[in-house]
């Protein structure tokens, strides 16, 4: 693998400067959670049990919202989408501090549903500005950005909670999303190719695109979430029950840095792998890491096979999801594939927690692993003939002109 490819990703115009707006703009989003989670915890007469509700209510609004903005940015372009869901952040985050819990709750969950699109609009902007052969390098690195952000955002919330408390902490991140909204605004990076936006306009029926591949392919992506999300749970309870609670940072660290390496590995090979195959592979390889026991550093090794395929799962399935949906649904499709990543996170947490309580780590290790080879096998039937397919069906004329365009190049060729 050699990083000359990176280079020439970072030559095409406006790819550096999206993904660093990208990075920056995702660490207020990513603390968001942990930043309602404490809050709400230190409450007069709260536990984690009403930072629950909140963080369901908030959870359950931003998996509706997401293809509602994603359709809306498709429809009526990105600017008036930013631009009301950046007001909508700075307005609750400006005032979450001062509402009593019965307010909050209800609150949080409007905010999900206007929460502000940056990892769907990323990917899709990502999509439209770089050429089919290089996507997969776009959405690896895209992915890595996203390993950055959280292992920032979430940190930078409990420190600003513990030692400035909810009122400066909320503030602040206001600032950062209103600051994110905007800079998204000012950039207001492409959602079409040029060539996209050459075709004829038309509309584009959800039928042609939304396909039992495609619900497939959503549903390995919630699977993957699943691991994830159990994983990192059972490595903190693996480090807790053993008493070593200083280390969990830093176990967390080195597993995020386990995704980076794959992430870029990945996305610099000559060719990638399904979906299907790497999702497969990370949750076989996670079903026996229970079985090292509670030392940590052993633990991390077992980790690290796993660990590397993280990233590379995740951007081989936004990949092809930019392949399976047409340009002018690519928003929606974008915004159900975080809807996707949402569930697989709010399913995997109460299961893995409760697996972890009745059985211990180890058990929530395997049925992780077990969750993402079943999901695969679910998934392999309708993925027959689906690996690399053209994107979905467009309108007849545009169509019939690409027909054209590939007559005419094998004639000349």
């Amino acid at each position: 693998m050699a990083i000359e490819p990176y280079r020439r990703l970072f030559r095409i115009p406006g790819v550096r400067t999206l993904l660093l707006v990208g990075l920056v703009a995702r660490i207020p989003a990513t603390a968001t959670a942990m930043a309602l989670t404490l809050h709400v915890v230190n409450l007069p007469g709260m536990g984690f049990t009403q930072a629950g509700m909140v963080a369901m209510a908030s959870t359950v609004g931003m998996a509706v919202g997401s293809p509602l903005s994603g359709r809306f940015v498709d429809r009526h372009g990105l600017r008036p989408v930013l631009a009301v869901t950046t007001v909508a952040q700075t307005l609750f985050w400006s005032t979450a501090w001062l509402l009593p819990f019965a307010a909050l709750v209800p609150a949080a969950g409007v905010a999900g549903l206007l929460a502000l699109p940056i990892f769907s609009v990323i990917r899709q902007c990502l999509a439209a500005m770089v050429p089919l052969e290089q996507r997969r390098m776009g959405f690896s690195l895209d992915s890595m950005m996203v390993e950055l952000s959280y292992m920032t955002g979430p940190a930078l919330a409990v420190v600003g909670i513990t030692s400035l408390g909810s009122t400066w902490t909320m503030a602040t991140i206001a600032v950062g999303l209103a600051c994110a909204g905007v800079a998204l605004i000012a950039l207001n990076p492409p959602i079409r190719s040029a060539d996209e936006l050459k075709a004829p306009a038309g509309k584009v029926s959800r039928r042609t695109w939304l396909t039992p591949s495609l619900i497939a392919l959503l549903g390995t992506v919630t699977a993957a979430m699943f691991i994830l999300t159990a994983t990192e749970l059972s490595l903190v309870a693996t480090i807790e029950h053993a008493g070593q609670t200083a280390w969990i940072g830093l176990a967390v660290a080195i597993w995020c840095v386990y995704s980076l390496v794959g992430g870029f590995v990945y996305g610099g090979l000559p060719r990638g792998f399904s979906v299907l195959v790497l999702t497969g592979l990370m949750g076989a390889l996670t079903i026996p890491v229970g079985l090292v026991g509670g030392d940590w550093r052993w633990l991390l090794v077992a980790l690290l096979p796993a660990g590397v395929l993280c990233a590379p799962a995740l951007s081989s399935s936004v990949d092809t999801l930019s392949r399976w949906t047409p340009a002018a649904a690519r928003g929606e499709a974008m915004g159900l594939h975080g809807t996707a990543l949402l569930i697989g996170g709010a399913a995997s947490a109460p299961i893995a927690g409760a697996i972890i309580d009745a059985h211990g780590p180890a058990w929530a290790f395997a049925v992780a692993g077990l969750v993402g080879v079943v999901m695969v096998l679910v998934a392999l039937p309708f993925w027959k003939g689906a690996d690399e397919p053209e994107a979905a069906p467009e309108p007849v004329s545009v169509t019939s002109e690409r027909r054209v365009m590939k007559r005419d190049r094998c004639v000349s060729e």
